[in-house]
């Protein structure tokens, strides 16, 4: 993001929640990656724990200002969207009365706020869809539909005053032509800014144990379930399994928990409780909210990666993983079809837990397999998906 003639600029950055996520770790090293090119960078949002977040926005070479925490999340766990939207609302009302101007102004995930920014005339606005958060929200009931039409109608028009539109996946920019066609009749086309990963941090020492890892949010779309069912119908194929190979498998799933979010504290009892029904609950381990030195050894003892949401708009883990050289499971659907290449670096697969059990023997019954997949893993993300990459596109 330089001018003509290499001017540098001040990048102001308005996420809703710094917490642990994809769309976190893509905004950070964003602001990382720009940072070290000259910018000033500056991220503001309405929340950022200081102890659940990416080691980055603590010590990273760009400051981040916190505006409107006091404000709910959500009113009796209800109007989860109006909420967001007056935190991000209170946000950009504050850098427009606090701060001077910015030359380029990056929303993310919330595009309520773009017509705001454009208070400052001299300044662009990028907006980053992530995903179309209609297609996100339940539309179940009548009550719901009244609910979400005005959002609905104000996400797709204030996405349309950005400057400019990025998307993460050739699979978003696809959904979006297609949920927001009046955008598409007058030529808003998304460019791609695939998320990228920091390959220094996987340089560590790298083993293939007989254990499986999962990582994700504790959401119930991230279907984790699949992953507990998939390792406990391993002992199905023990006749395929070197021997007691099964009995010393393990799985462990981890990832970003919040207990303030109710789903989140709901959705780990159930995993807890469909372990013990699978009878594996004994070789199965939670792990909430580990920090990224925690993940990074984690990748770096397993066999391989179970990634197991389906239609992921992109997928930050399945990259992580091959960064590690891991290789990857996951659904034949969505970003991870343009990340991973199937018998190659990993395997794409139908989302069930037979498909993904089937891979998983594979590779505990030919552990040299799962060496050879992880070092093409590891080729494929250096050359493709690699923070240097990342820093020269954007």
């Amino acid at each position: 993001m330089e001018t003509d003639g290499g001017r540098k600029l001040k990048i102001a950055v308005i996420h809703p929640d710094l917490g642990i996520g994809g769309a976190e770790r893509l905004i950070v090293d964003a602001a990382v990656e720009l940072a070290e090119h000259g910018h000033s960078v500056h991220v503001f949002t309405a929340h950022h724990e200081r102890n659940r977040c990416f080691e980055e926005t603590v010590a990273g070479p760009f400051p981040v200002t916190v505006y409107g925490d006091f404000l709910p999340r959500h009113i009796f766990y209800r109007f989860h969207a109006v909420c967001a939207y007056l935190r991000c609302i209170f946000v950009a009302i504050c850098v427009l009365l606090f701060w001077s101007s910015f030359d380029i102004v990056l929303a993310d995930q919330v595009s309520v706020i773009v017509p705001l920014m454009k208070f400052k005339r001299s300044t662009k606005i990028i907006f980053y869809c992530h995903f179309p958060d209609l297609l996100l929200a339940q539309h179940t009931t009548t009550a719901r539909r009244l609910y979400r039409k005005p959002i609905d109608l104000l996400e797709e028009a204030t996405t349309g005053m950005a400057d400019l539109v990025l998307v993460n996946s050739g699979f978003t920019a696809s959904t979006f032509a297609k949920t927001f066609s009046c955008l598409h009749s007058r030529g808003v086309r998304p460019a791609i800014l695939y998320p990228a990963v920091n390959m220094d941090q996987f340089d560590g020492p790298c083993a293939y144990k007989l254990n499986f890892l999962s990582v994700n949010r504790f959401e119930r779309k991230k279907n984790l379930q699949l992953a507990i069912s998939a390792f406990a119908l391993l002992r199905s194929l023990g006749s395929t399994l070197p021997d007691k190979s099964f009995s010393e498998a393990t799985l462990t799933i981890a990832g970003g928990f919040d207990k303030r979010l109710k789903e989140n504290v709901e959705y780990l009892e159930e995993l807890k409780e469909l372990a013990e029904t699978e009878g594996v609950s004994d070789r199965v381990r939670f792990v909430t909210s580990c920090s990224t030195a925690e993940r990074n050894a984690l990748l770096s003892e397993c066999l391989c990666v179970l990634y197991t949401p389906t239609d992921e708009h992109f997928g930050i883990v399945p990259l992580e993983a091959m960064a590690a050289q891991k290789p990857v499971i996951a659904c034949n659907s969505g970003g991870p079809v343009e990340t991973i290449i199937h018998e190659t670096t990993g395997f794409l697969c139908d989302p069930t837990p037979l498909e993904f059990s089937k891979h998983m023997a594979k590779l505990m019954a030919t552990p040299e397999m799962a060496i050879k997949l992880g070092k093409e893993a590891h080729r494929h993300v250096t050359e493709k998906f690699s923070i240097k990459i990342f820093g020269l596109r954007s």
